[in-house]
């Protein structure tokens, strides 16, 4: 594919790593500058790239800068550029398959390397094959003089029937292998019904007893030094405790927000994870207000949701979200899982384990064939008592586990491996 690359000095350097990417994947990059890290104007550039995928020179750009919004705005003045901004995986796949973007921009300062490099991938993978959007992105094309004959069933030249046909049937089993790939980068992988020889790094050893004492919790902290598990989850009053004891450790302090009820106000959820990551927080899971979720009232959980992920933003603490599947119908744990993405947290949560059940394999590989795509991983929690269990989630897409039988799950497993290593 013949590609055009530009970028203002906030995306030099992401830039020359996406060229790189590129080419080594066999496209033709047109690279149409900045050469340096020297400030530049940004409408310069964005303008350079759309000018080339508007003359039909090349058949996708790409344009970096900070934040990708200006860019898009500069690009979509072109006759005949579709330029979308993506900052996930979803939106970069929704701009091609849906809109027919032909034009990527993205923010240097919001994205890594590794993010931009997957969003590119997709973004050039997909294609747009479906009647209905390929009659909406008629309407954009056409502008307001033609929008309306498109929406009267006006025909878009193109593929026929069969064609479309045979492309989607394409594109679905090209999805479903994908589904079975490998995991995002980032994300630890484990062998298929099998278990991780560093289980312990899998898990957040976990004590959240109303009635858990100071000895208590320092136990828990020794057993997390001696075990090497990834974290140690605690209520907010022992955070700086956990932080204590844990420190010159790379065991992990996380603390849990509305916790367990998740009815507390969103501003309120904000504050006690600020608290929280003041006091040496690392991670913090937080409960959604699954009331609110029950009445369809979306707007007040991903409100609720991203009070928490953006104290965690500013604090550079990971954010999980507690949907409490055992009280959600299963298209009400996809929408739950939706606004987490939405809100940009880090991982979904599937239990406190004060619901009546914890967490199922069923429930895990649902949410992770819907935020797996944009990144985000899956923390199982609630009733996992052996490796069995352990076992069972990481299969289905688990990447944490929340435990309080940590250490005699972990010595079950070390057992486990032991006996097939003397076979």
């Amino acid at each position: 594919m013949r590609i055009a690359i530009g970028a203002d000095h906030g995306g030099f350097e992401l830039k020359q790593r996406l060229a790189e990417h590129l080419r080594s994947q066999g496209h033709e990059v047109r690279d149409v500058g900045t050469g340096s890290t020297q400030a530049v104007d940004y409408p310069v550039f964005a303008r350079k790239v759309a000018d080339a995928v508007a003359a039909g020179e090349v058949q996708r750009g790409i344009m970096i800068d900070g934040a990708g919004i200006g860019s898009s705005m500069v690009a979509n003045r072109a006759p005949g550029v579709r330029a979308a901004m993506a900052y996930d995986l979803s939106t970069a796949r929704n701009a091609r398959e849906h809109n027919d973007a032909n034009l990527l921009t993205l923010g240097a300062g919001l994205i890594g390397t590794a993010l931009a490099v997957q969003i590119v991938d997709v973004f050039l993978a997909a294609e747009c094959t479906e009647a209905r959007h390929r009659r909406r992105v008629a309407m954009i094309d056409a502008g307001p003089a033609g929008s309306a004959r498109a929406a009267a069933g006006a025909p878009v030249v193109g593929l026929s029937d069969a064609d479309l046909s045979r492309i989607v049937e394409r594109l679905e089993g090209l999805l479903a292998e994908d589904a079975r790939g490998a995991a995002p980068a980032g994300i630890a992988a484990a062998g298929a019904g099998g278990v991780p020889a560093d289980l312990a790094g899998f898990i957040d050893h976990t004590i959240l007893k109303p009635d858990a004492t100071a000895a208590m919790v320092d136990k828990v902290i020794a057993e997390a030094r001696e075990h090497g598990f990834r974290a140690v989850c605690v209520n907010p009053c022992w955070v700086p405790r956990v932080a204590a004891g844990l420190r010159g450790s790379p065991v992990l302090t996380c603390s849990v927000v509305g916790f367990p009820l998740g009815a507390s106000m969103p501003e309120v959820k904000g504050l006690e994870a600020r608290r929280a990551i003041r006091d040496g927080a690392q991670e913090i899971d937080m409960v959604i207000n699954v009331g609110r979720l029950k009445s369809g009232d979306d707007a007040y959980v991903l409100k609720d949701i991203r009070a928490v992920a953006e104290a965690c933003r500013d604090g550079g603490a990971v954010c999980k979200v507690i949907i409490e599947t055992a009280l959600l119908t299963d298209d009400e744990k996809v929408r739950a899982c939706e606004l987490a993405r939405r809100a940009r947290a880090d991982f979904v949560k599937t239990s406190t384990g004060f619901a009546a059940s914890g967490a199922t394999a069923a429930d895990v590989a649902l949410m992770a064939s819907v935020v797996r795509p944009a990144g985000l991983e899956v923390k199982a929690s609630g009733g996992i008592r052996t490796l069995d269990d352990a076992r069972r989630l990481i299969a289905a897409g688990a990447t944490r586990l929340g435990l309080s039988a940590s250490v005699a799950v972990v010595q079950e497993a070390r057992r486990s491996l032991a006996t097939q290593g003397a076979r």
